[in-house]
This record gives structure tokens, C-alpha cells and sequence, in this order.
């Protein structure tokens, strides 16, 4: 079982390369991806209860990754959210975190955190999994 993960980056770039290291070394897929908050909102209420994961910068082409935030945790999701952003200072961490968000990653220092995070997340979806069969 795959981690189903909607990733919301403004840069073609950052996203593709995002997705592909994701890809190549988590057990993650990416179901979906927004380059700005209201194509993310429109795209996440048709999958929200397929998705485990939403991995979202904060600023975006238009919107912000906070209105997805907020929009994602006040909604009936069960995903976890995490922001990956180059603007992880401490206080922009704390308010993300008291926003709901279950995780802040700097784009430029911590994707090894990020990767760590998602295969954690992994096996605790799959022990969550074997004990429902149980």
C-alpha cells in the first residue's frame, strides 16, 4: 500500500523534482498536485477520502499554502499535513503547527527530513492497516 499524497507547489520545477525524489526512494504516490490554493481546495474535495498525505508550500501563484491548510483541517480529512517551504523560520513553524499542520520542512535543508517522515508515516499506516485486519 502506497502513502497517497497530493503535493500543492507554484514551481514546475520544485514540484516535478519534489515528486520524483518522493517517488524514488518513499513508498509515496502522488494522486494529484496544485500549483496555487483554490486549483488545490477544488482538487482536494474529490479525493480527500483517498489521501493520506498533503505536502504544501506556503507561498503559492495565487492564494497561499495556510488557505489550504485551513481549508484541509477544517475540513473531513483524515490526511496528515506537513508545509514544506523556504521560509521555515521559527515563528512561521509555530503558527503553521497551531494551525494543525503535523509538520514544518525547510525546502533547502530538510527533505531528508521529509523523506524520513513519509516512510515513518508509511509503517504507521500499515500497522494501522494489519490491525483492523486483525
Amino acid at each position: 500500500m502506497s502513502l497517497r499524497t497530493f503535493l500543492v507547489e507554484d514551481s514546475p520545477l520544485v514540484r516535478d523534482g519534489l515528486a520524483e525524489l518522493l517517488h524514488e526512494l518513499t513508498p509515496v504516490q502522488i494522486v494529484g498536485t496544485a500549483a496555487d490554493e483554490s486549483a488545490a481546495l477544488l482538487q482536494l474535495r474529490h479525493i480527500d477520502g483517498a489521501l493520506d498525505l498533503l505536502i504544501v508550500d506556503l507561498f503559492l501563484a495565487s492564494g497561499s499554502g495556510l488557505g489550504v491548510l485551513r481549508s484541509a483541517l477544517h475540513g473531513a480529512s483524515t490526511a496528515r499535513c506537513v508545509i514544506l517551504t523556504n521560509y521555515s523560520s521559527s515563528e512561521m513553524r509555530k503558527r503553521c503547527c497551531a494551525m494543525g499542520a503535523d509538520d514544518v520542512f525547510d525546502k533547502s535543508s530538510e527533505l531528508d527530513d521529509l523523506v524520513a517522515y513519509c516512510i515513518r508515516l508509511h509503517g504507521g499506516l500499515n500497522l494501522d492497516s494489519a490491525r483492523l485486519l486483525n
